[in-house]
């Protein structure tokens, strides 16, 4: 990991094309603005850890086909109220 100090209105770049400007230091909390190109995704981490999450658990189920359906019997409950 890179560790390094940067005052407000400073920045750094990462690669040729994302730049990551220090807007603001207040109390415990910072705030950056993100130069990238539009095709680049920027999650919050707990976001990124969710999608992924997702997505595993997507790759795990099995895929219900079409022809599974007709064997699948739904039972449909009458509402006695008029």
């Amino acid at each position: 990991m890179l560790v390094f100090a940067r005052k407000p209105q400073e920045s750094f770049m990462i690669g040729d094309d994302i730049e990551v400007v220090i807007l603001e230091i207040q109390n415990d909390k910072v705030r950056l603005g993100i130069k990238a190109p539009k095709d680049v995704q920027i999650l919050r981490k707990e976001l990124y850890d969710t999608k992924v999450a997702n997505r595993d658990a997507l790759d795990s189920i099995e895929t219900l086909q079409i022809d599974d359906l007709k064997n699948i019997k739904i039972a449909i409950k009458k509402d006695s109220k008029p």
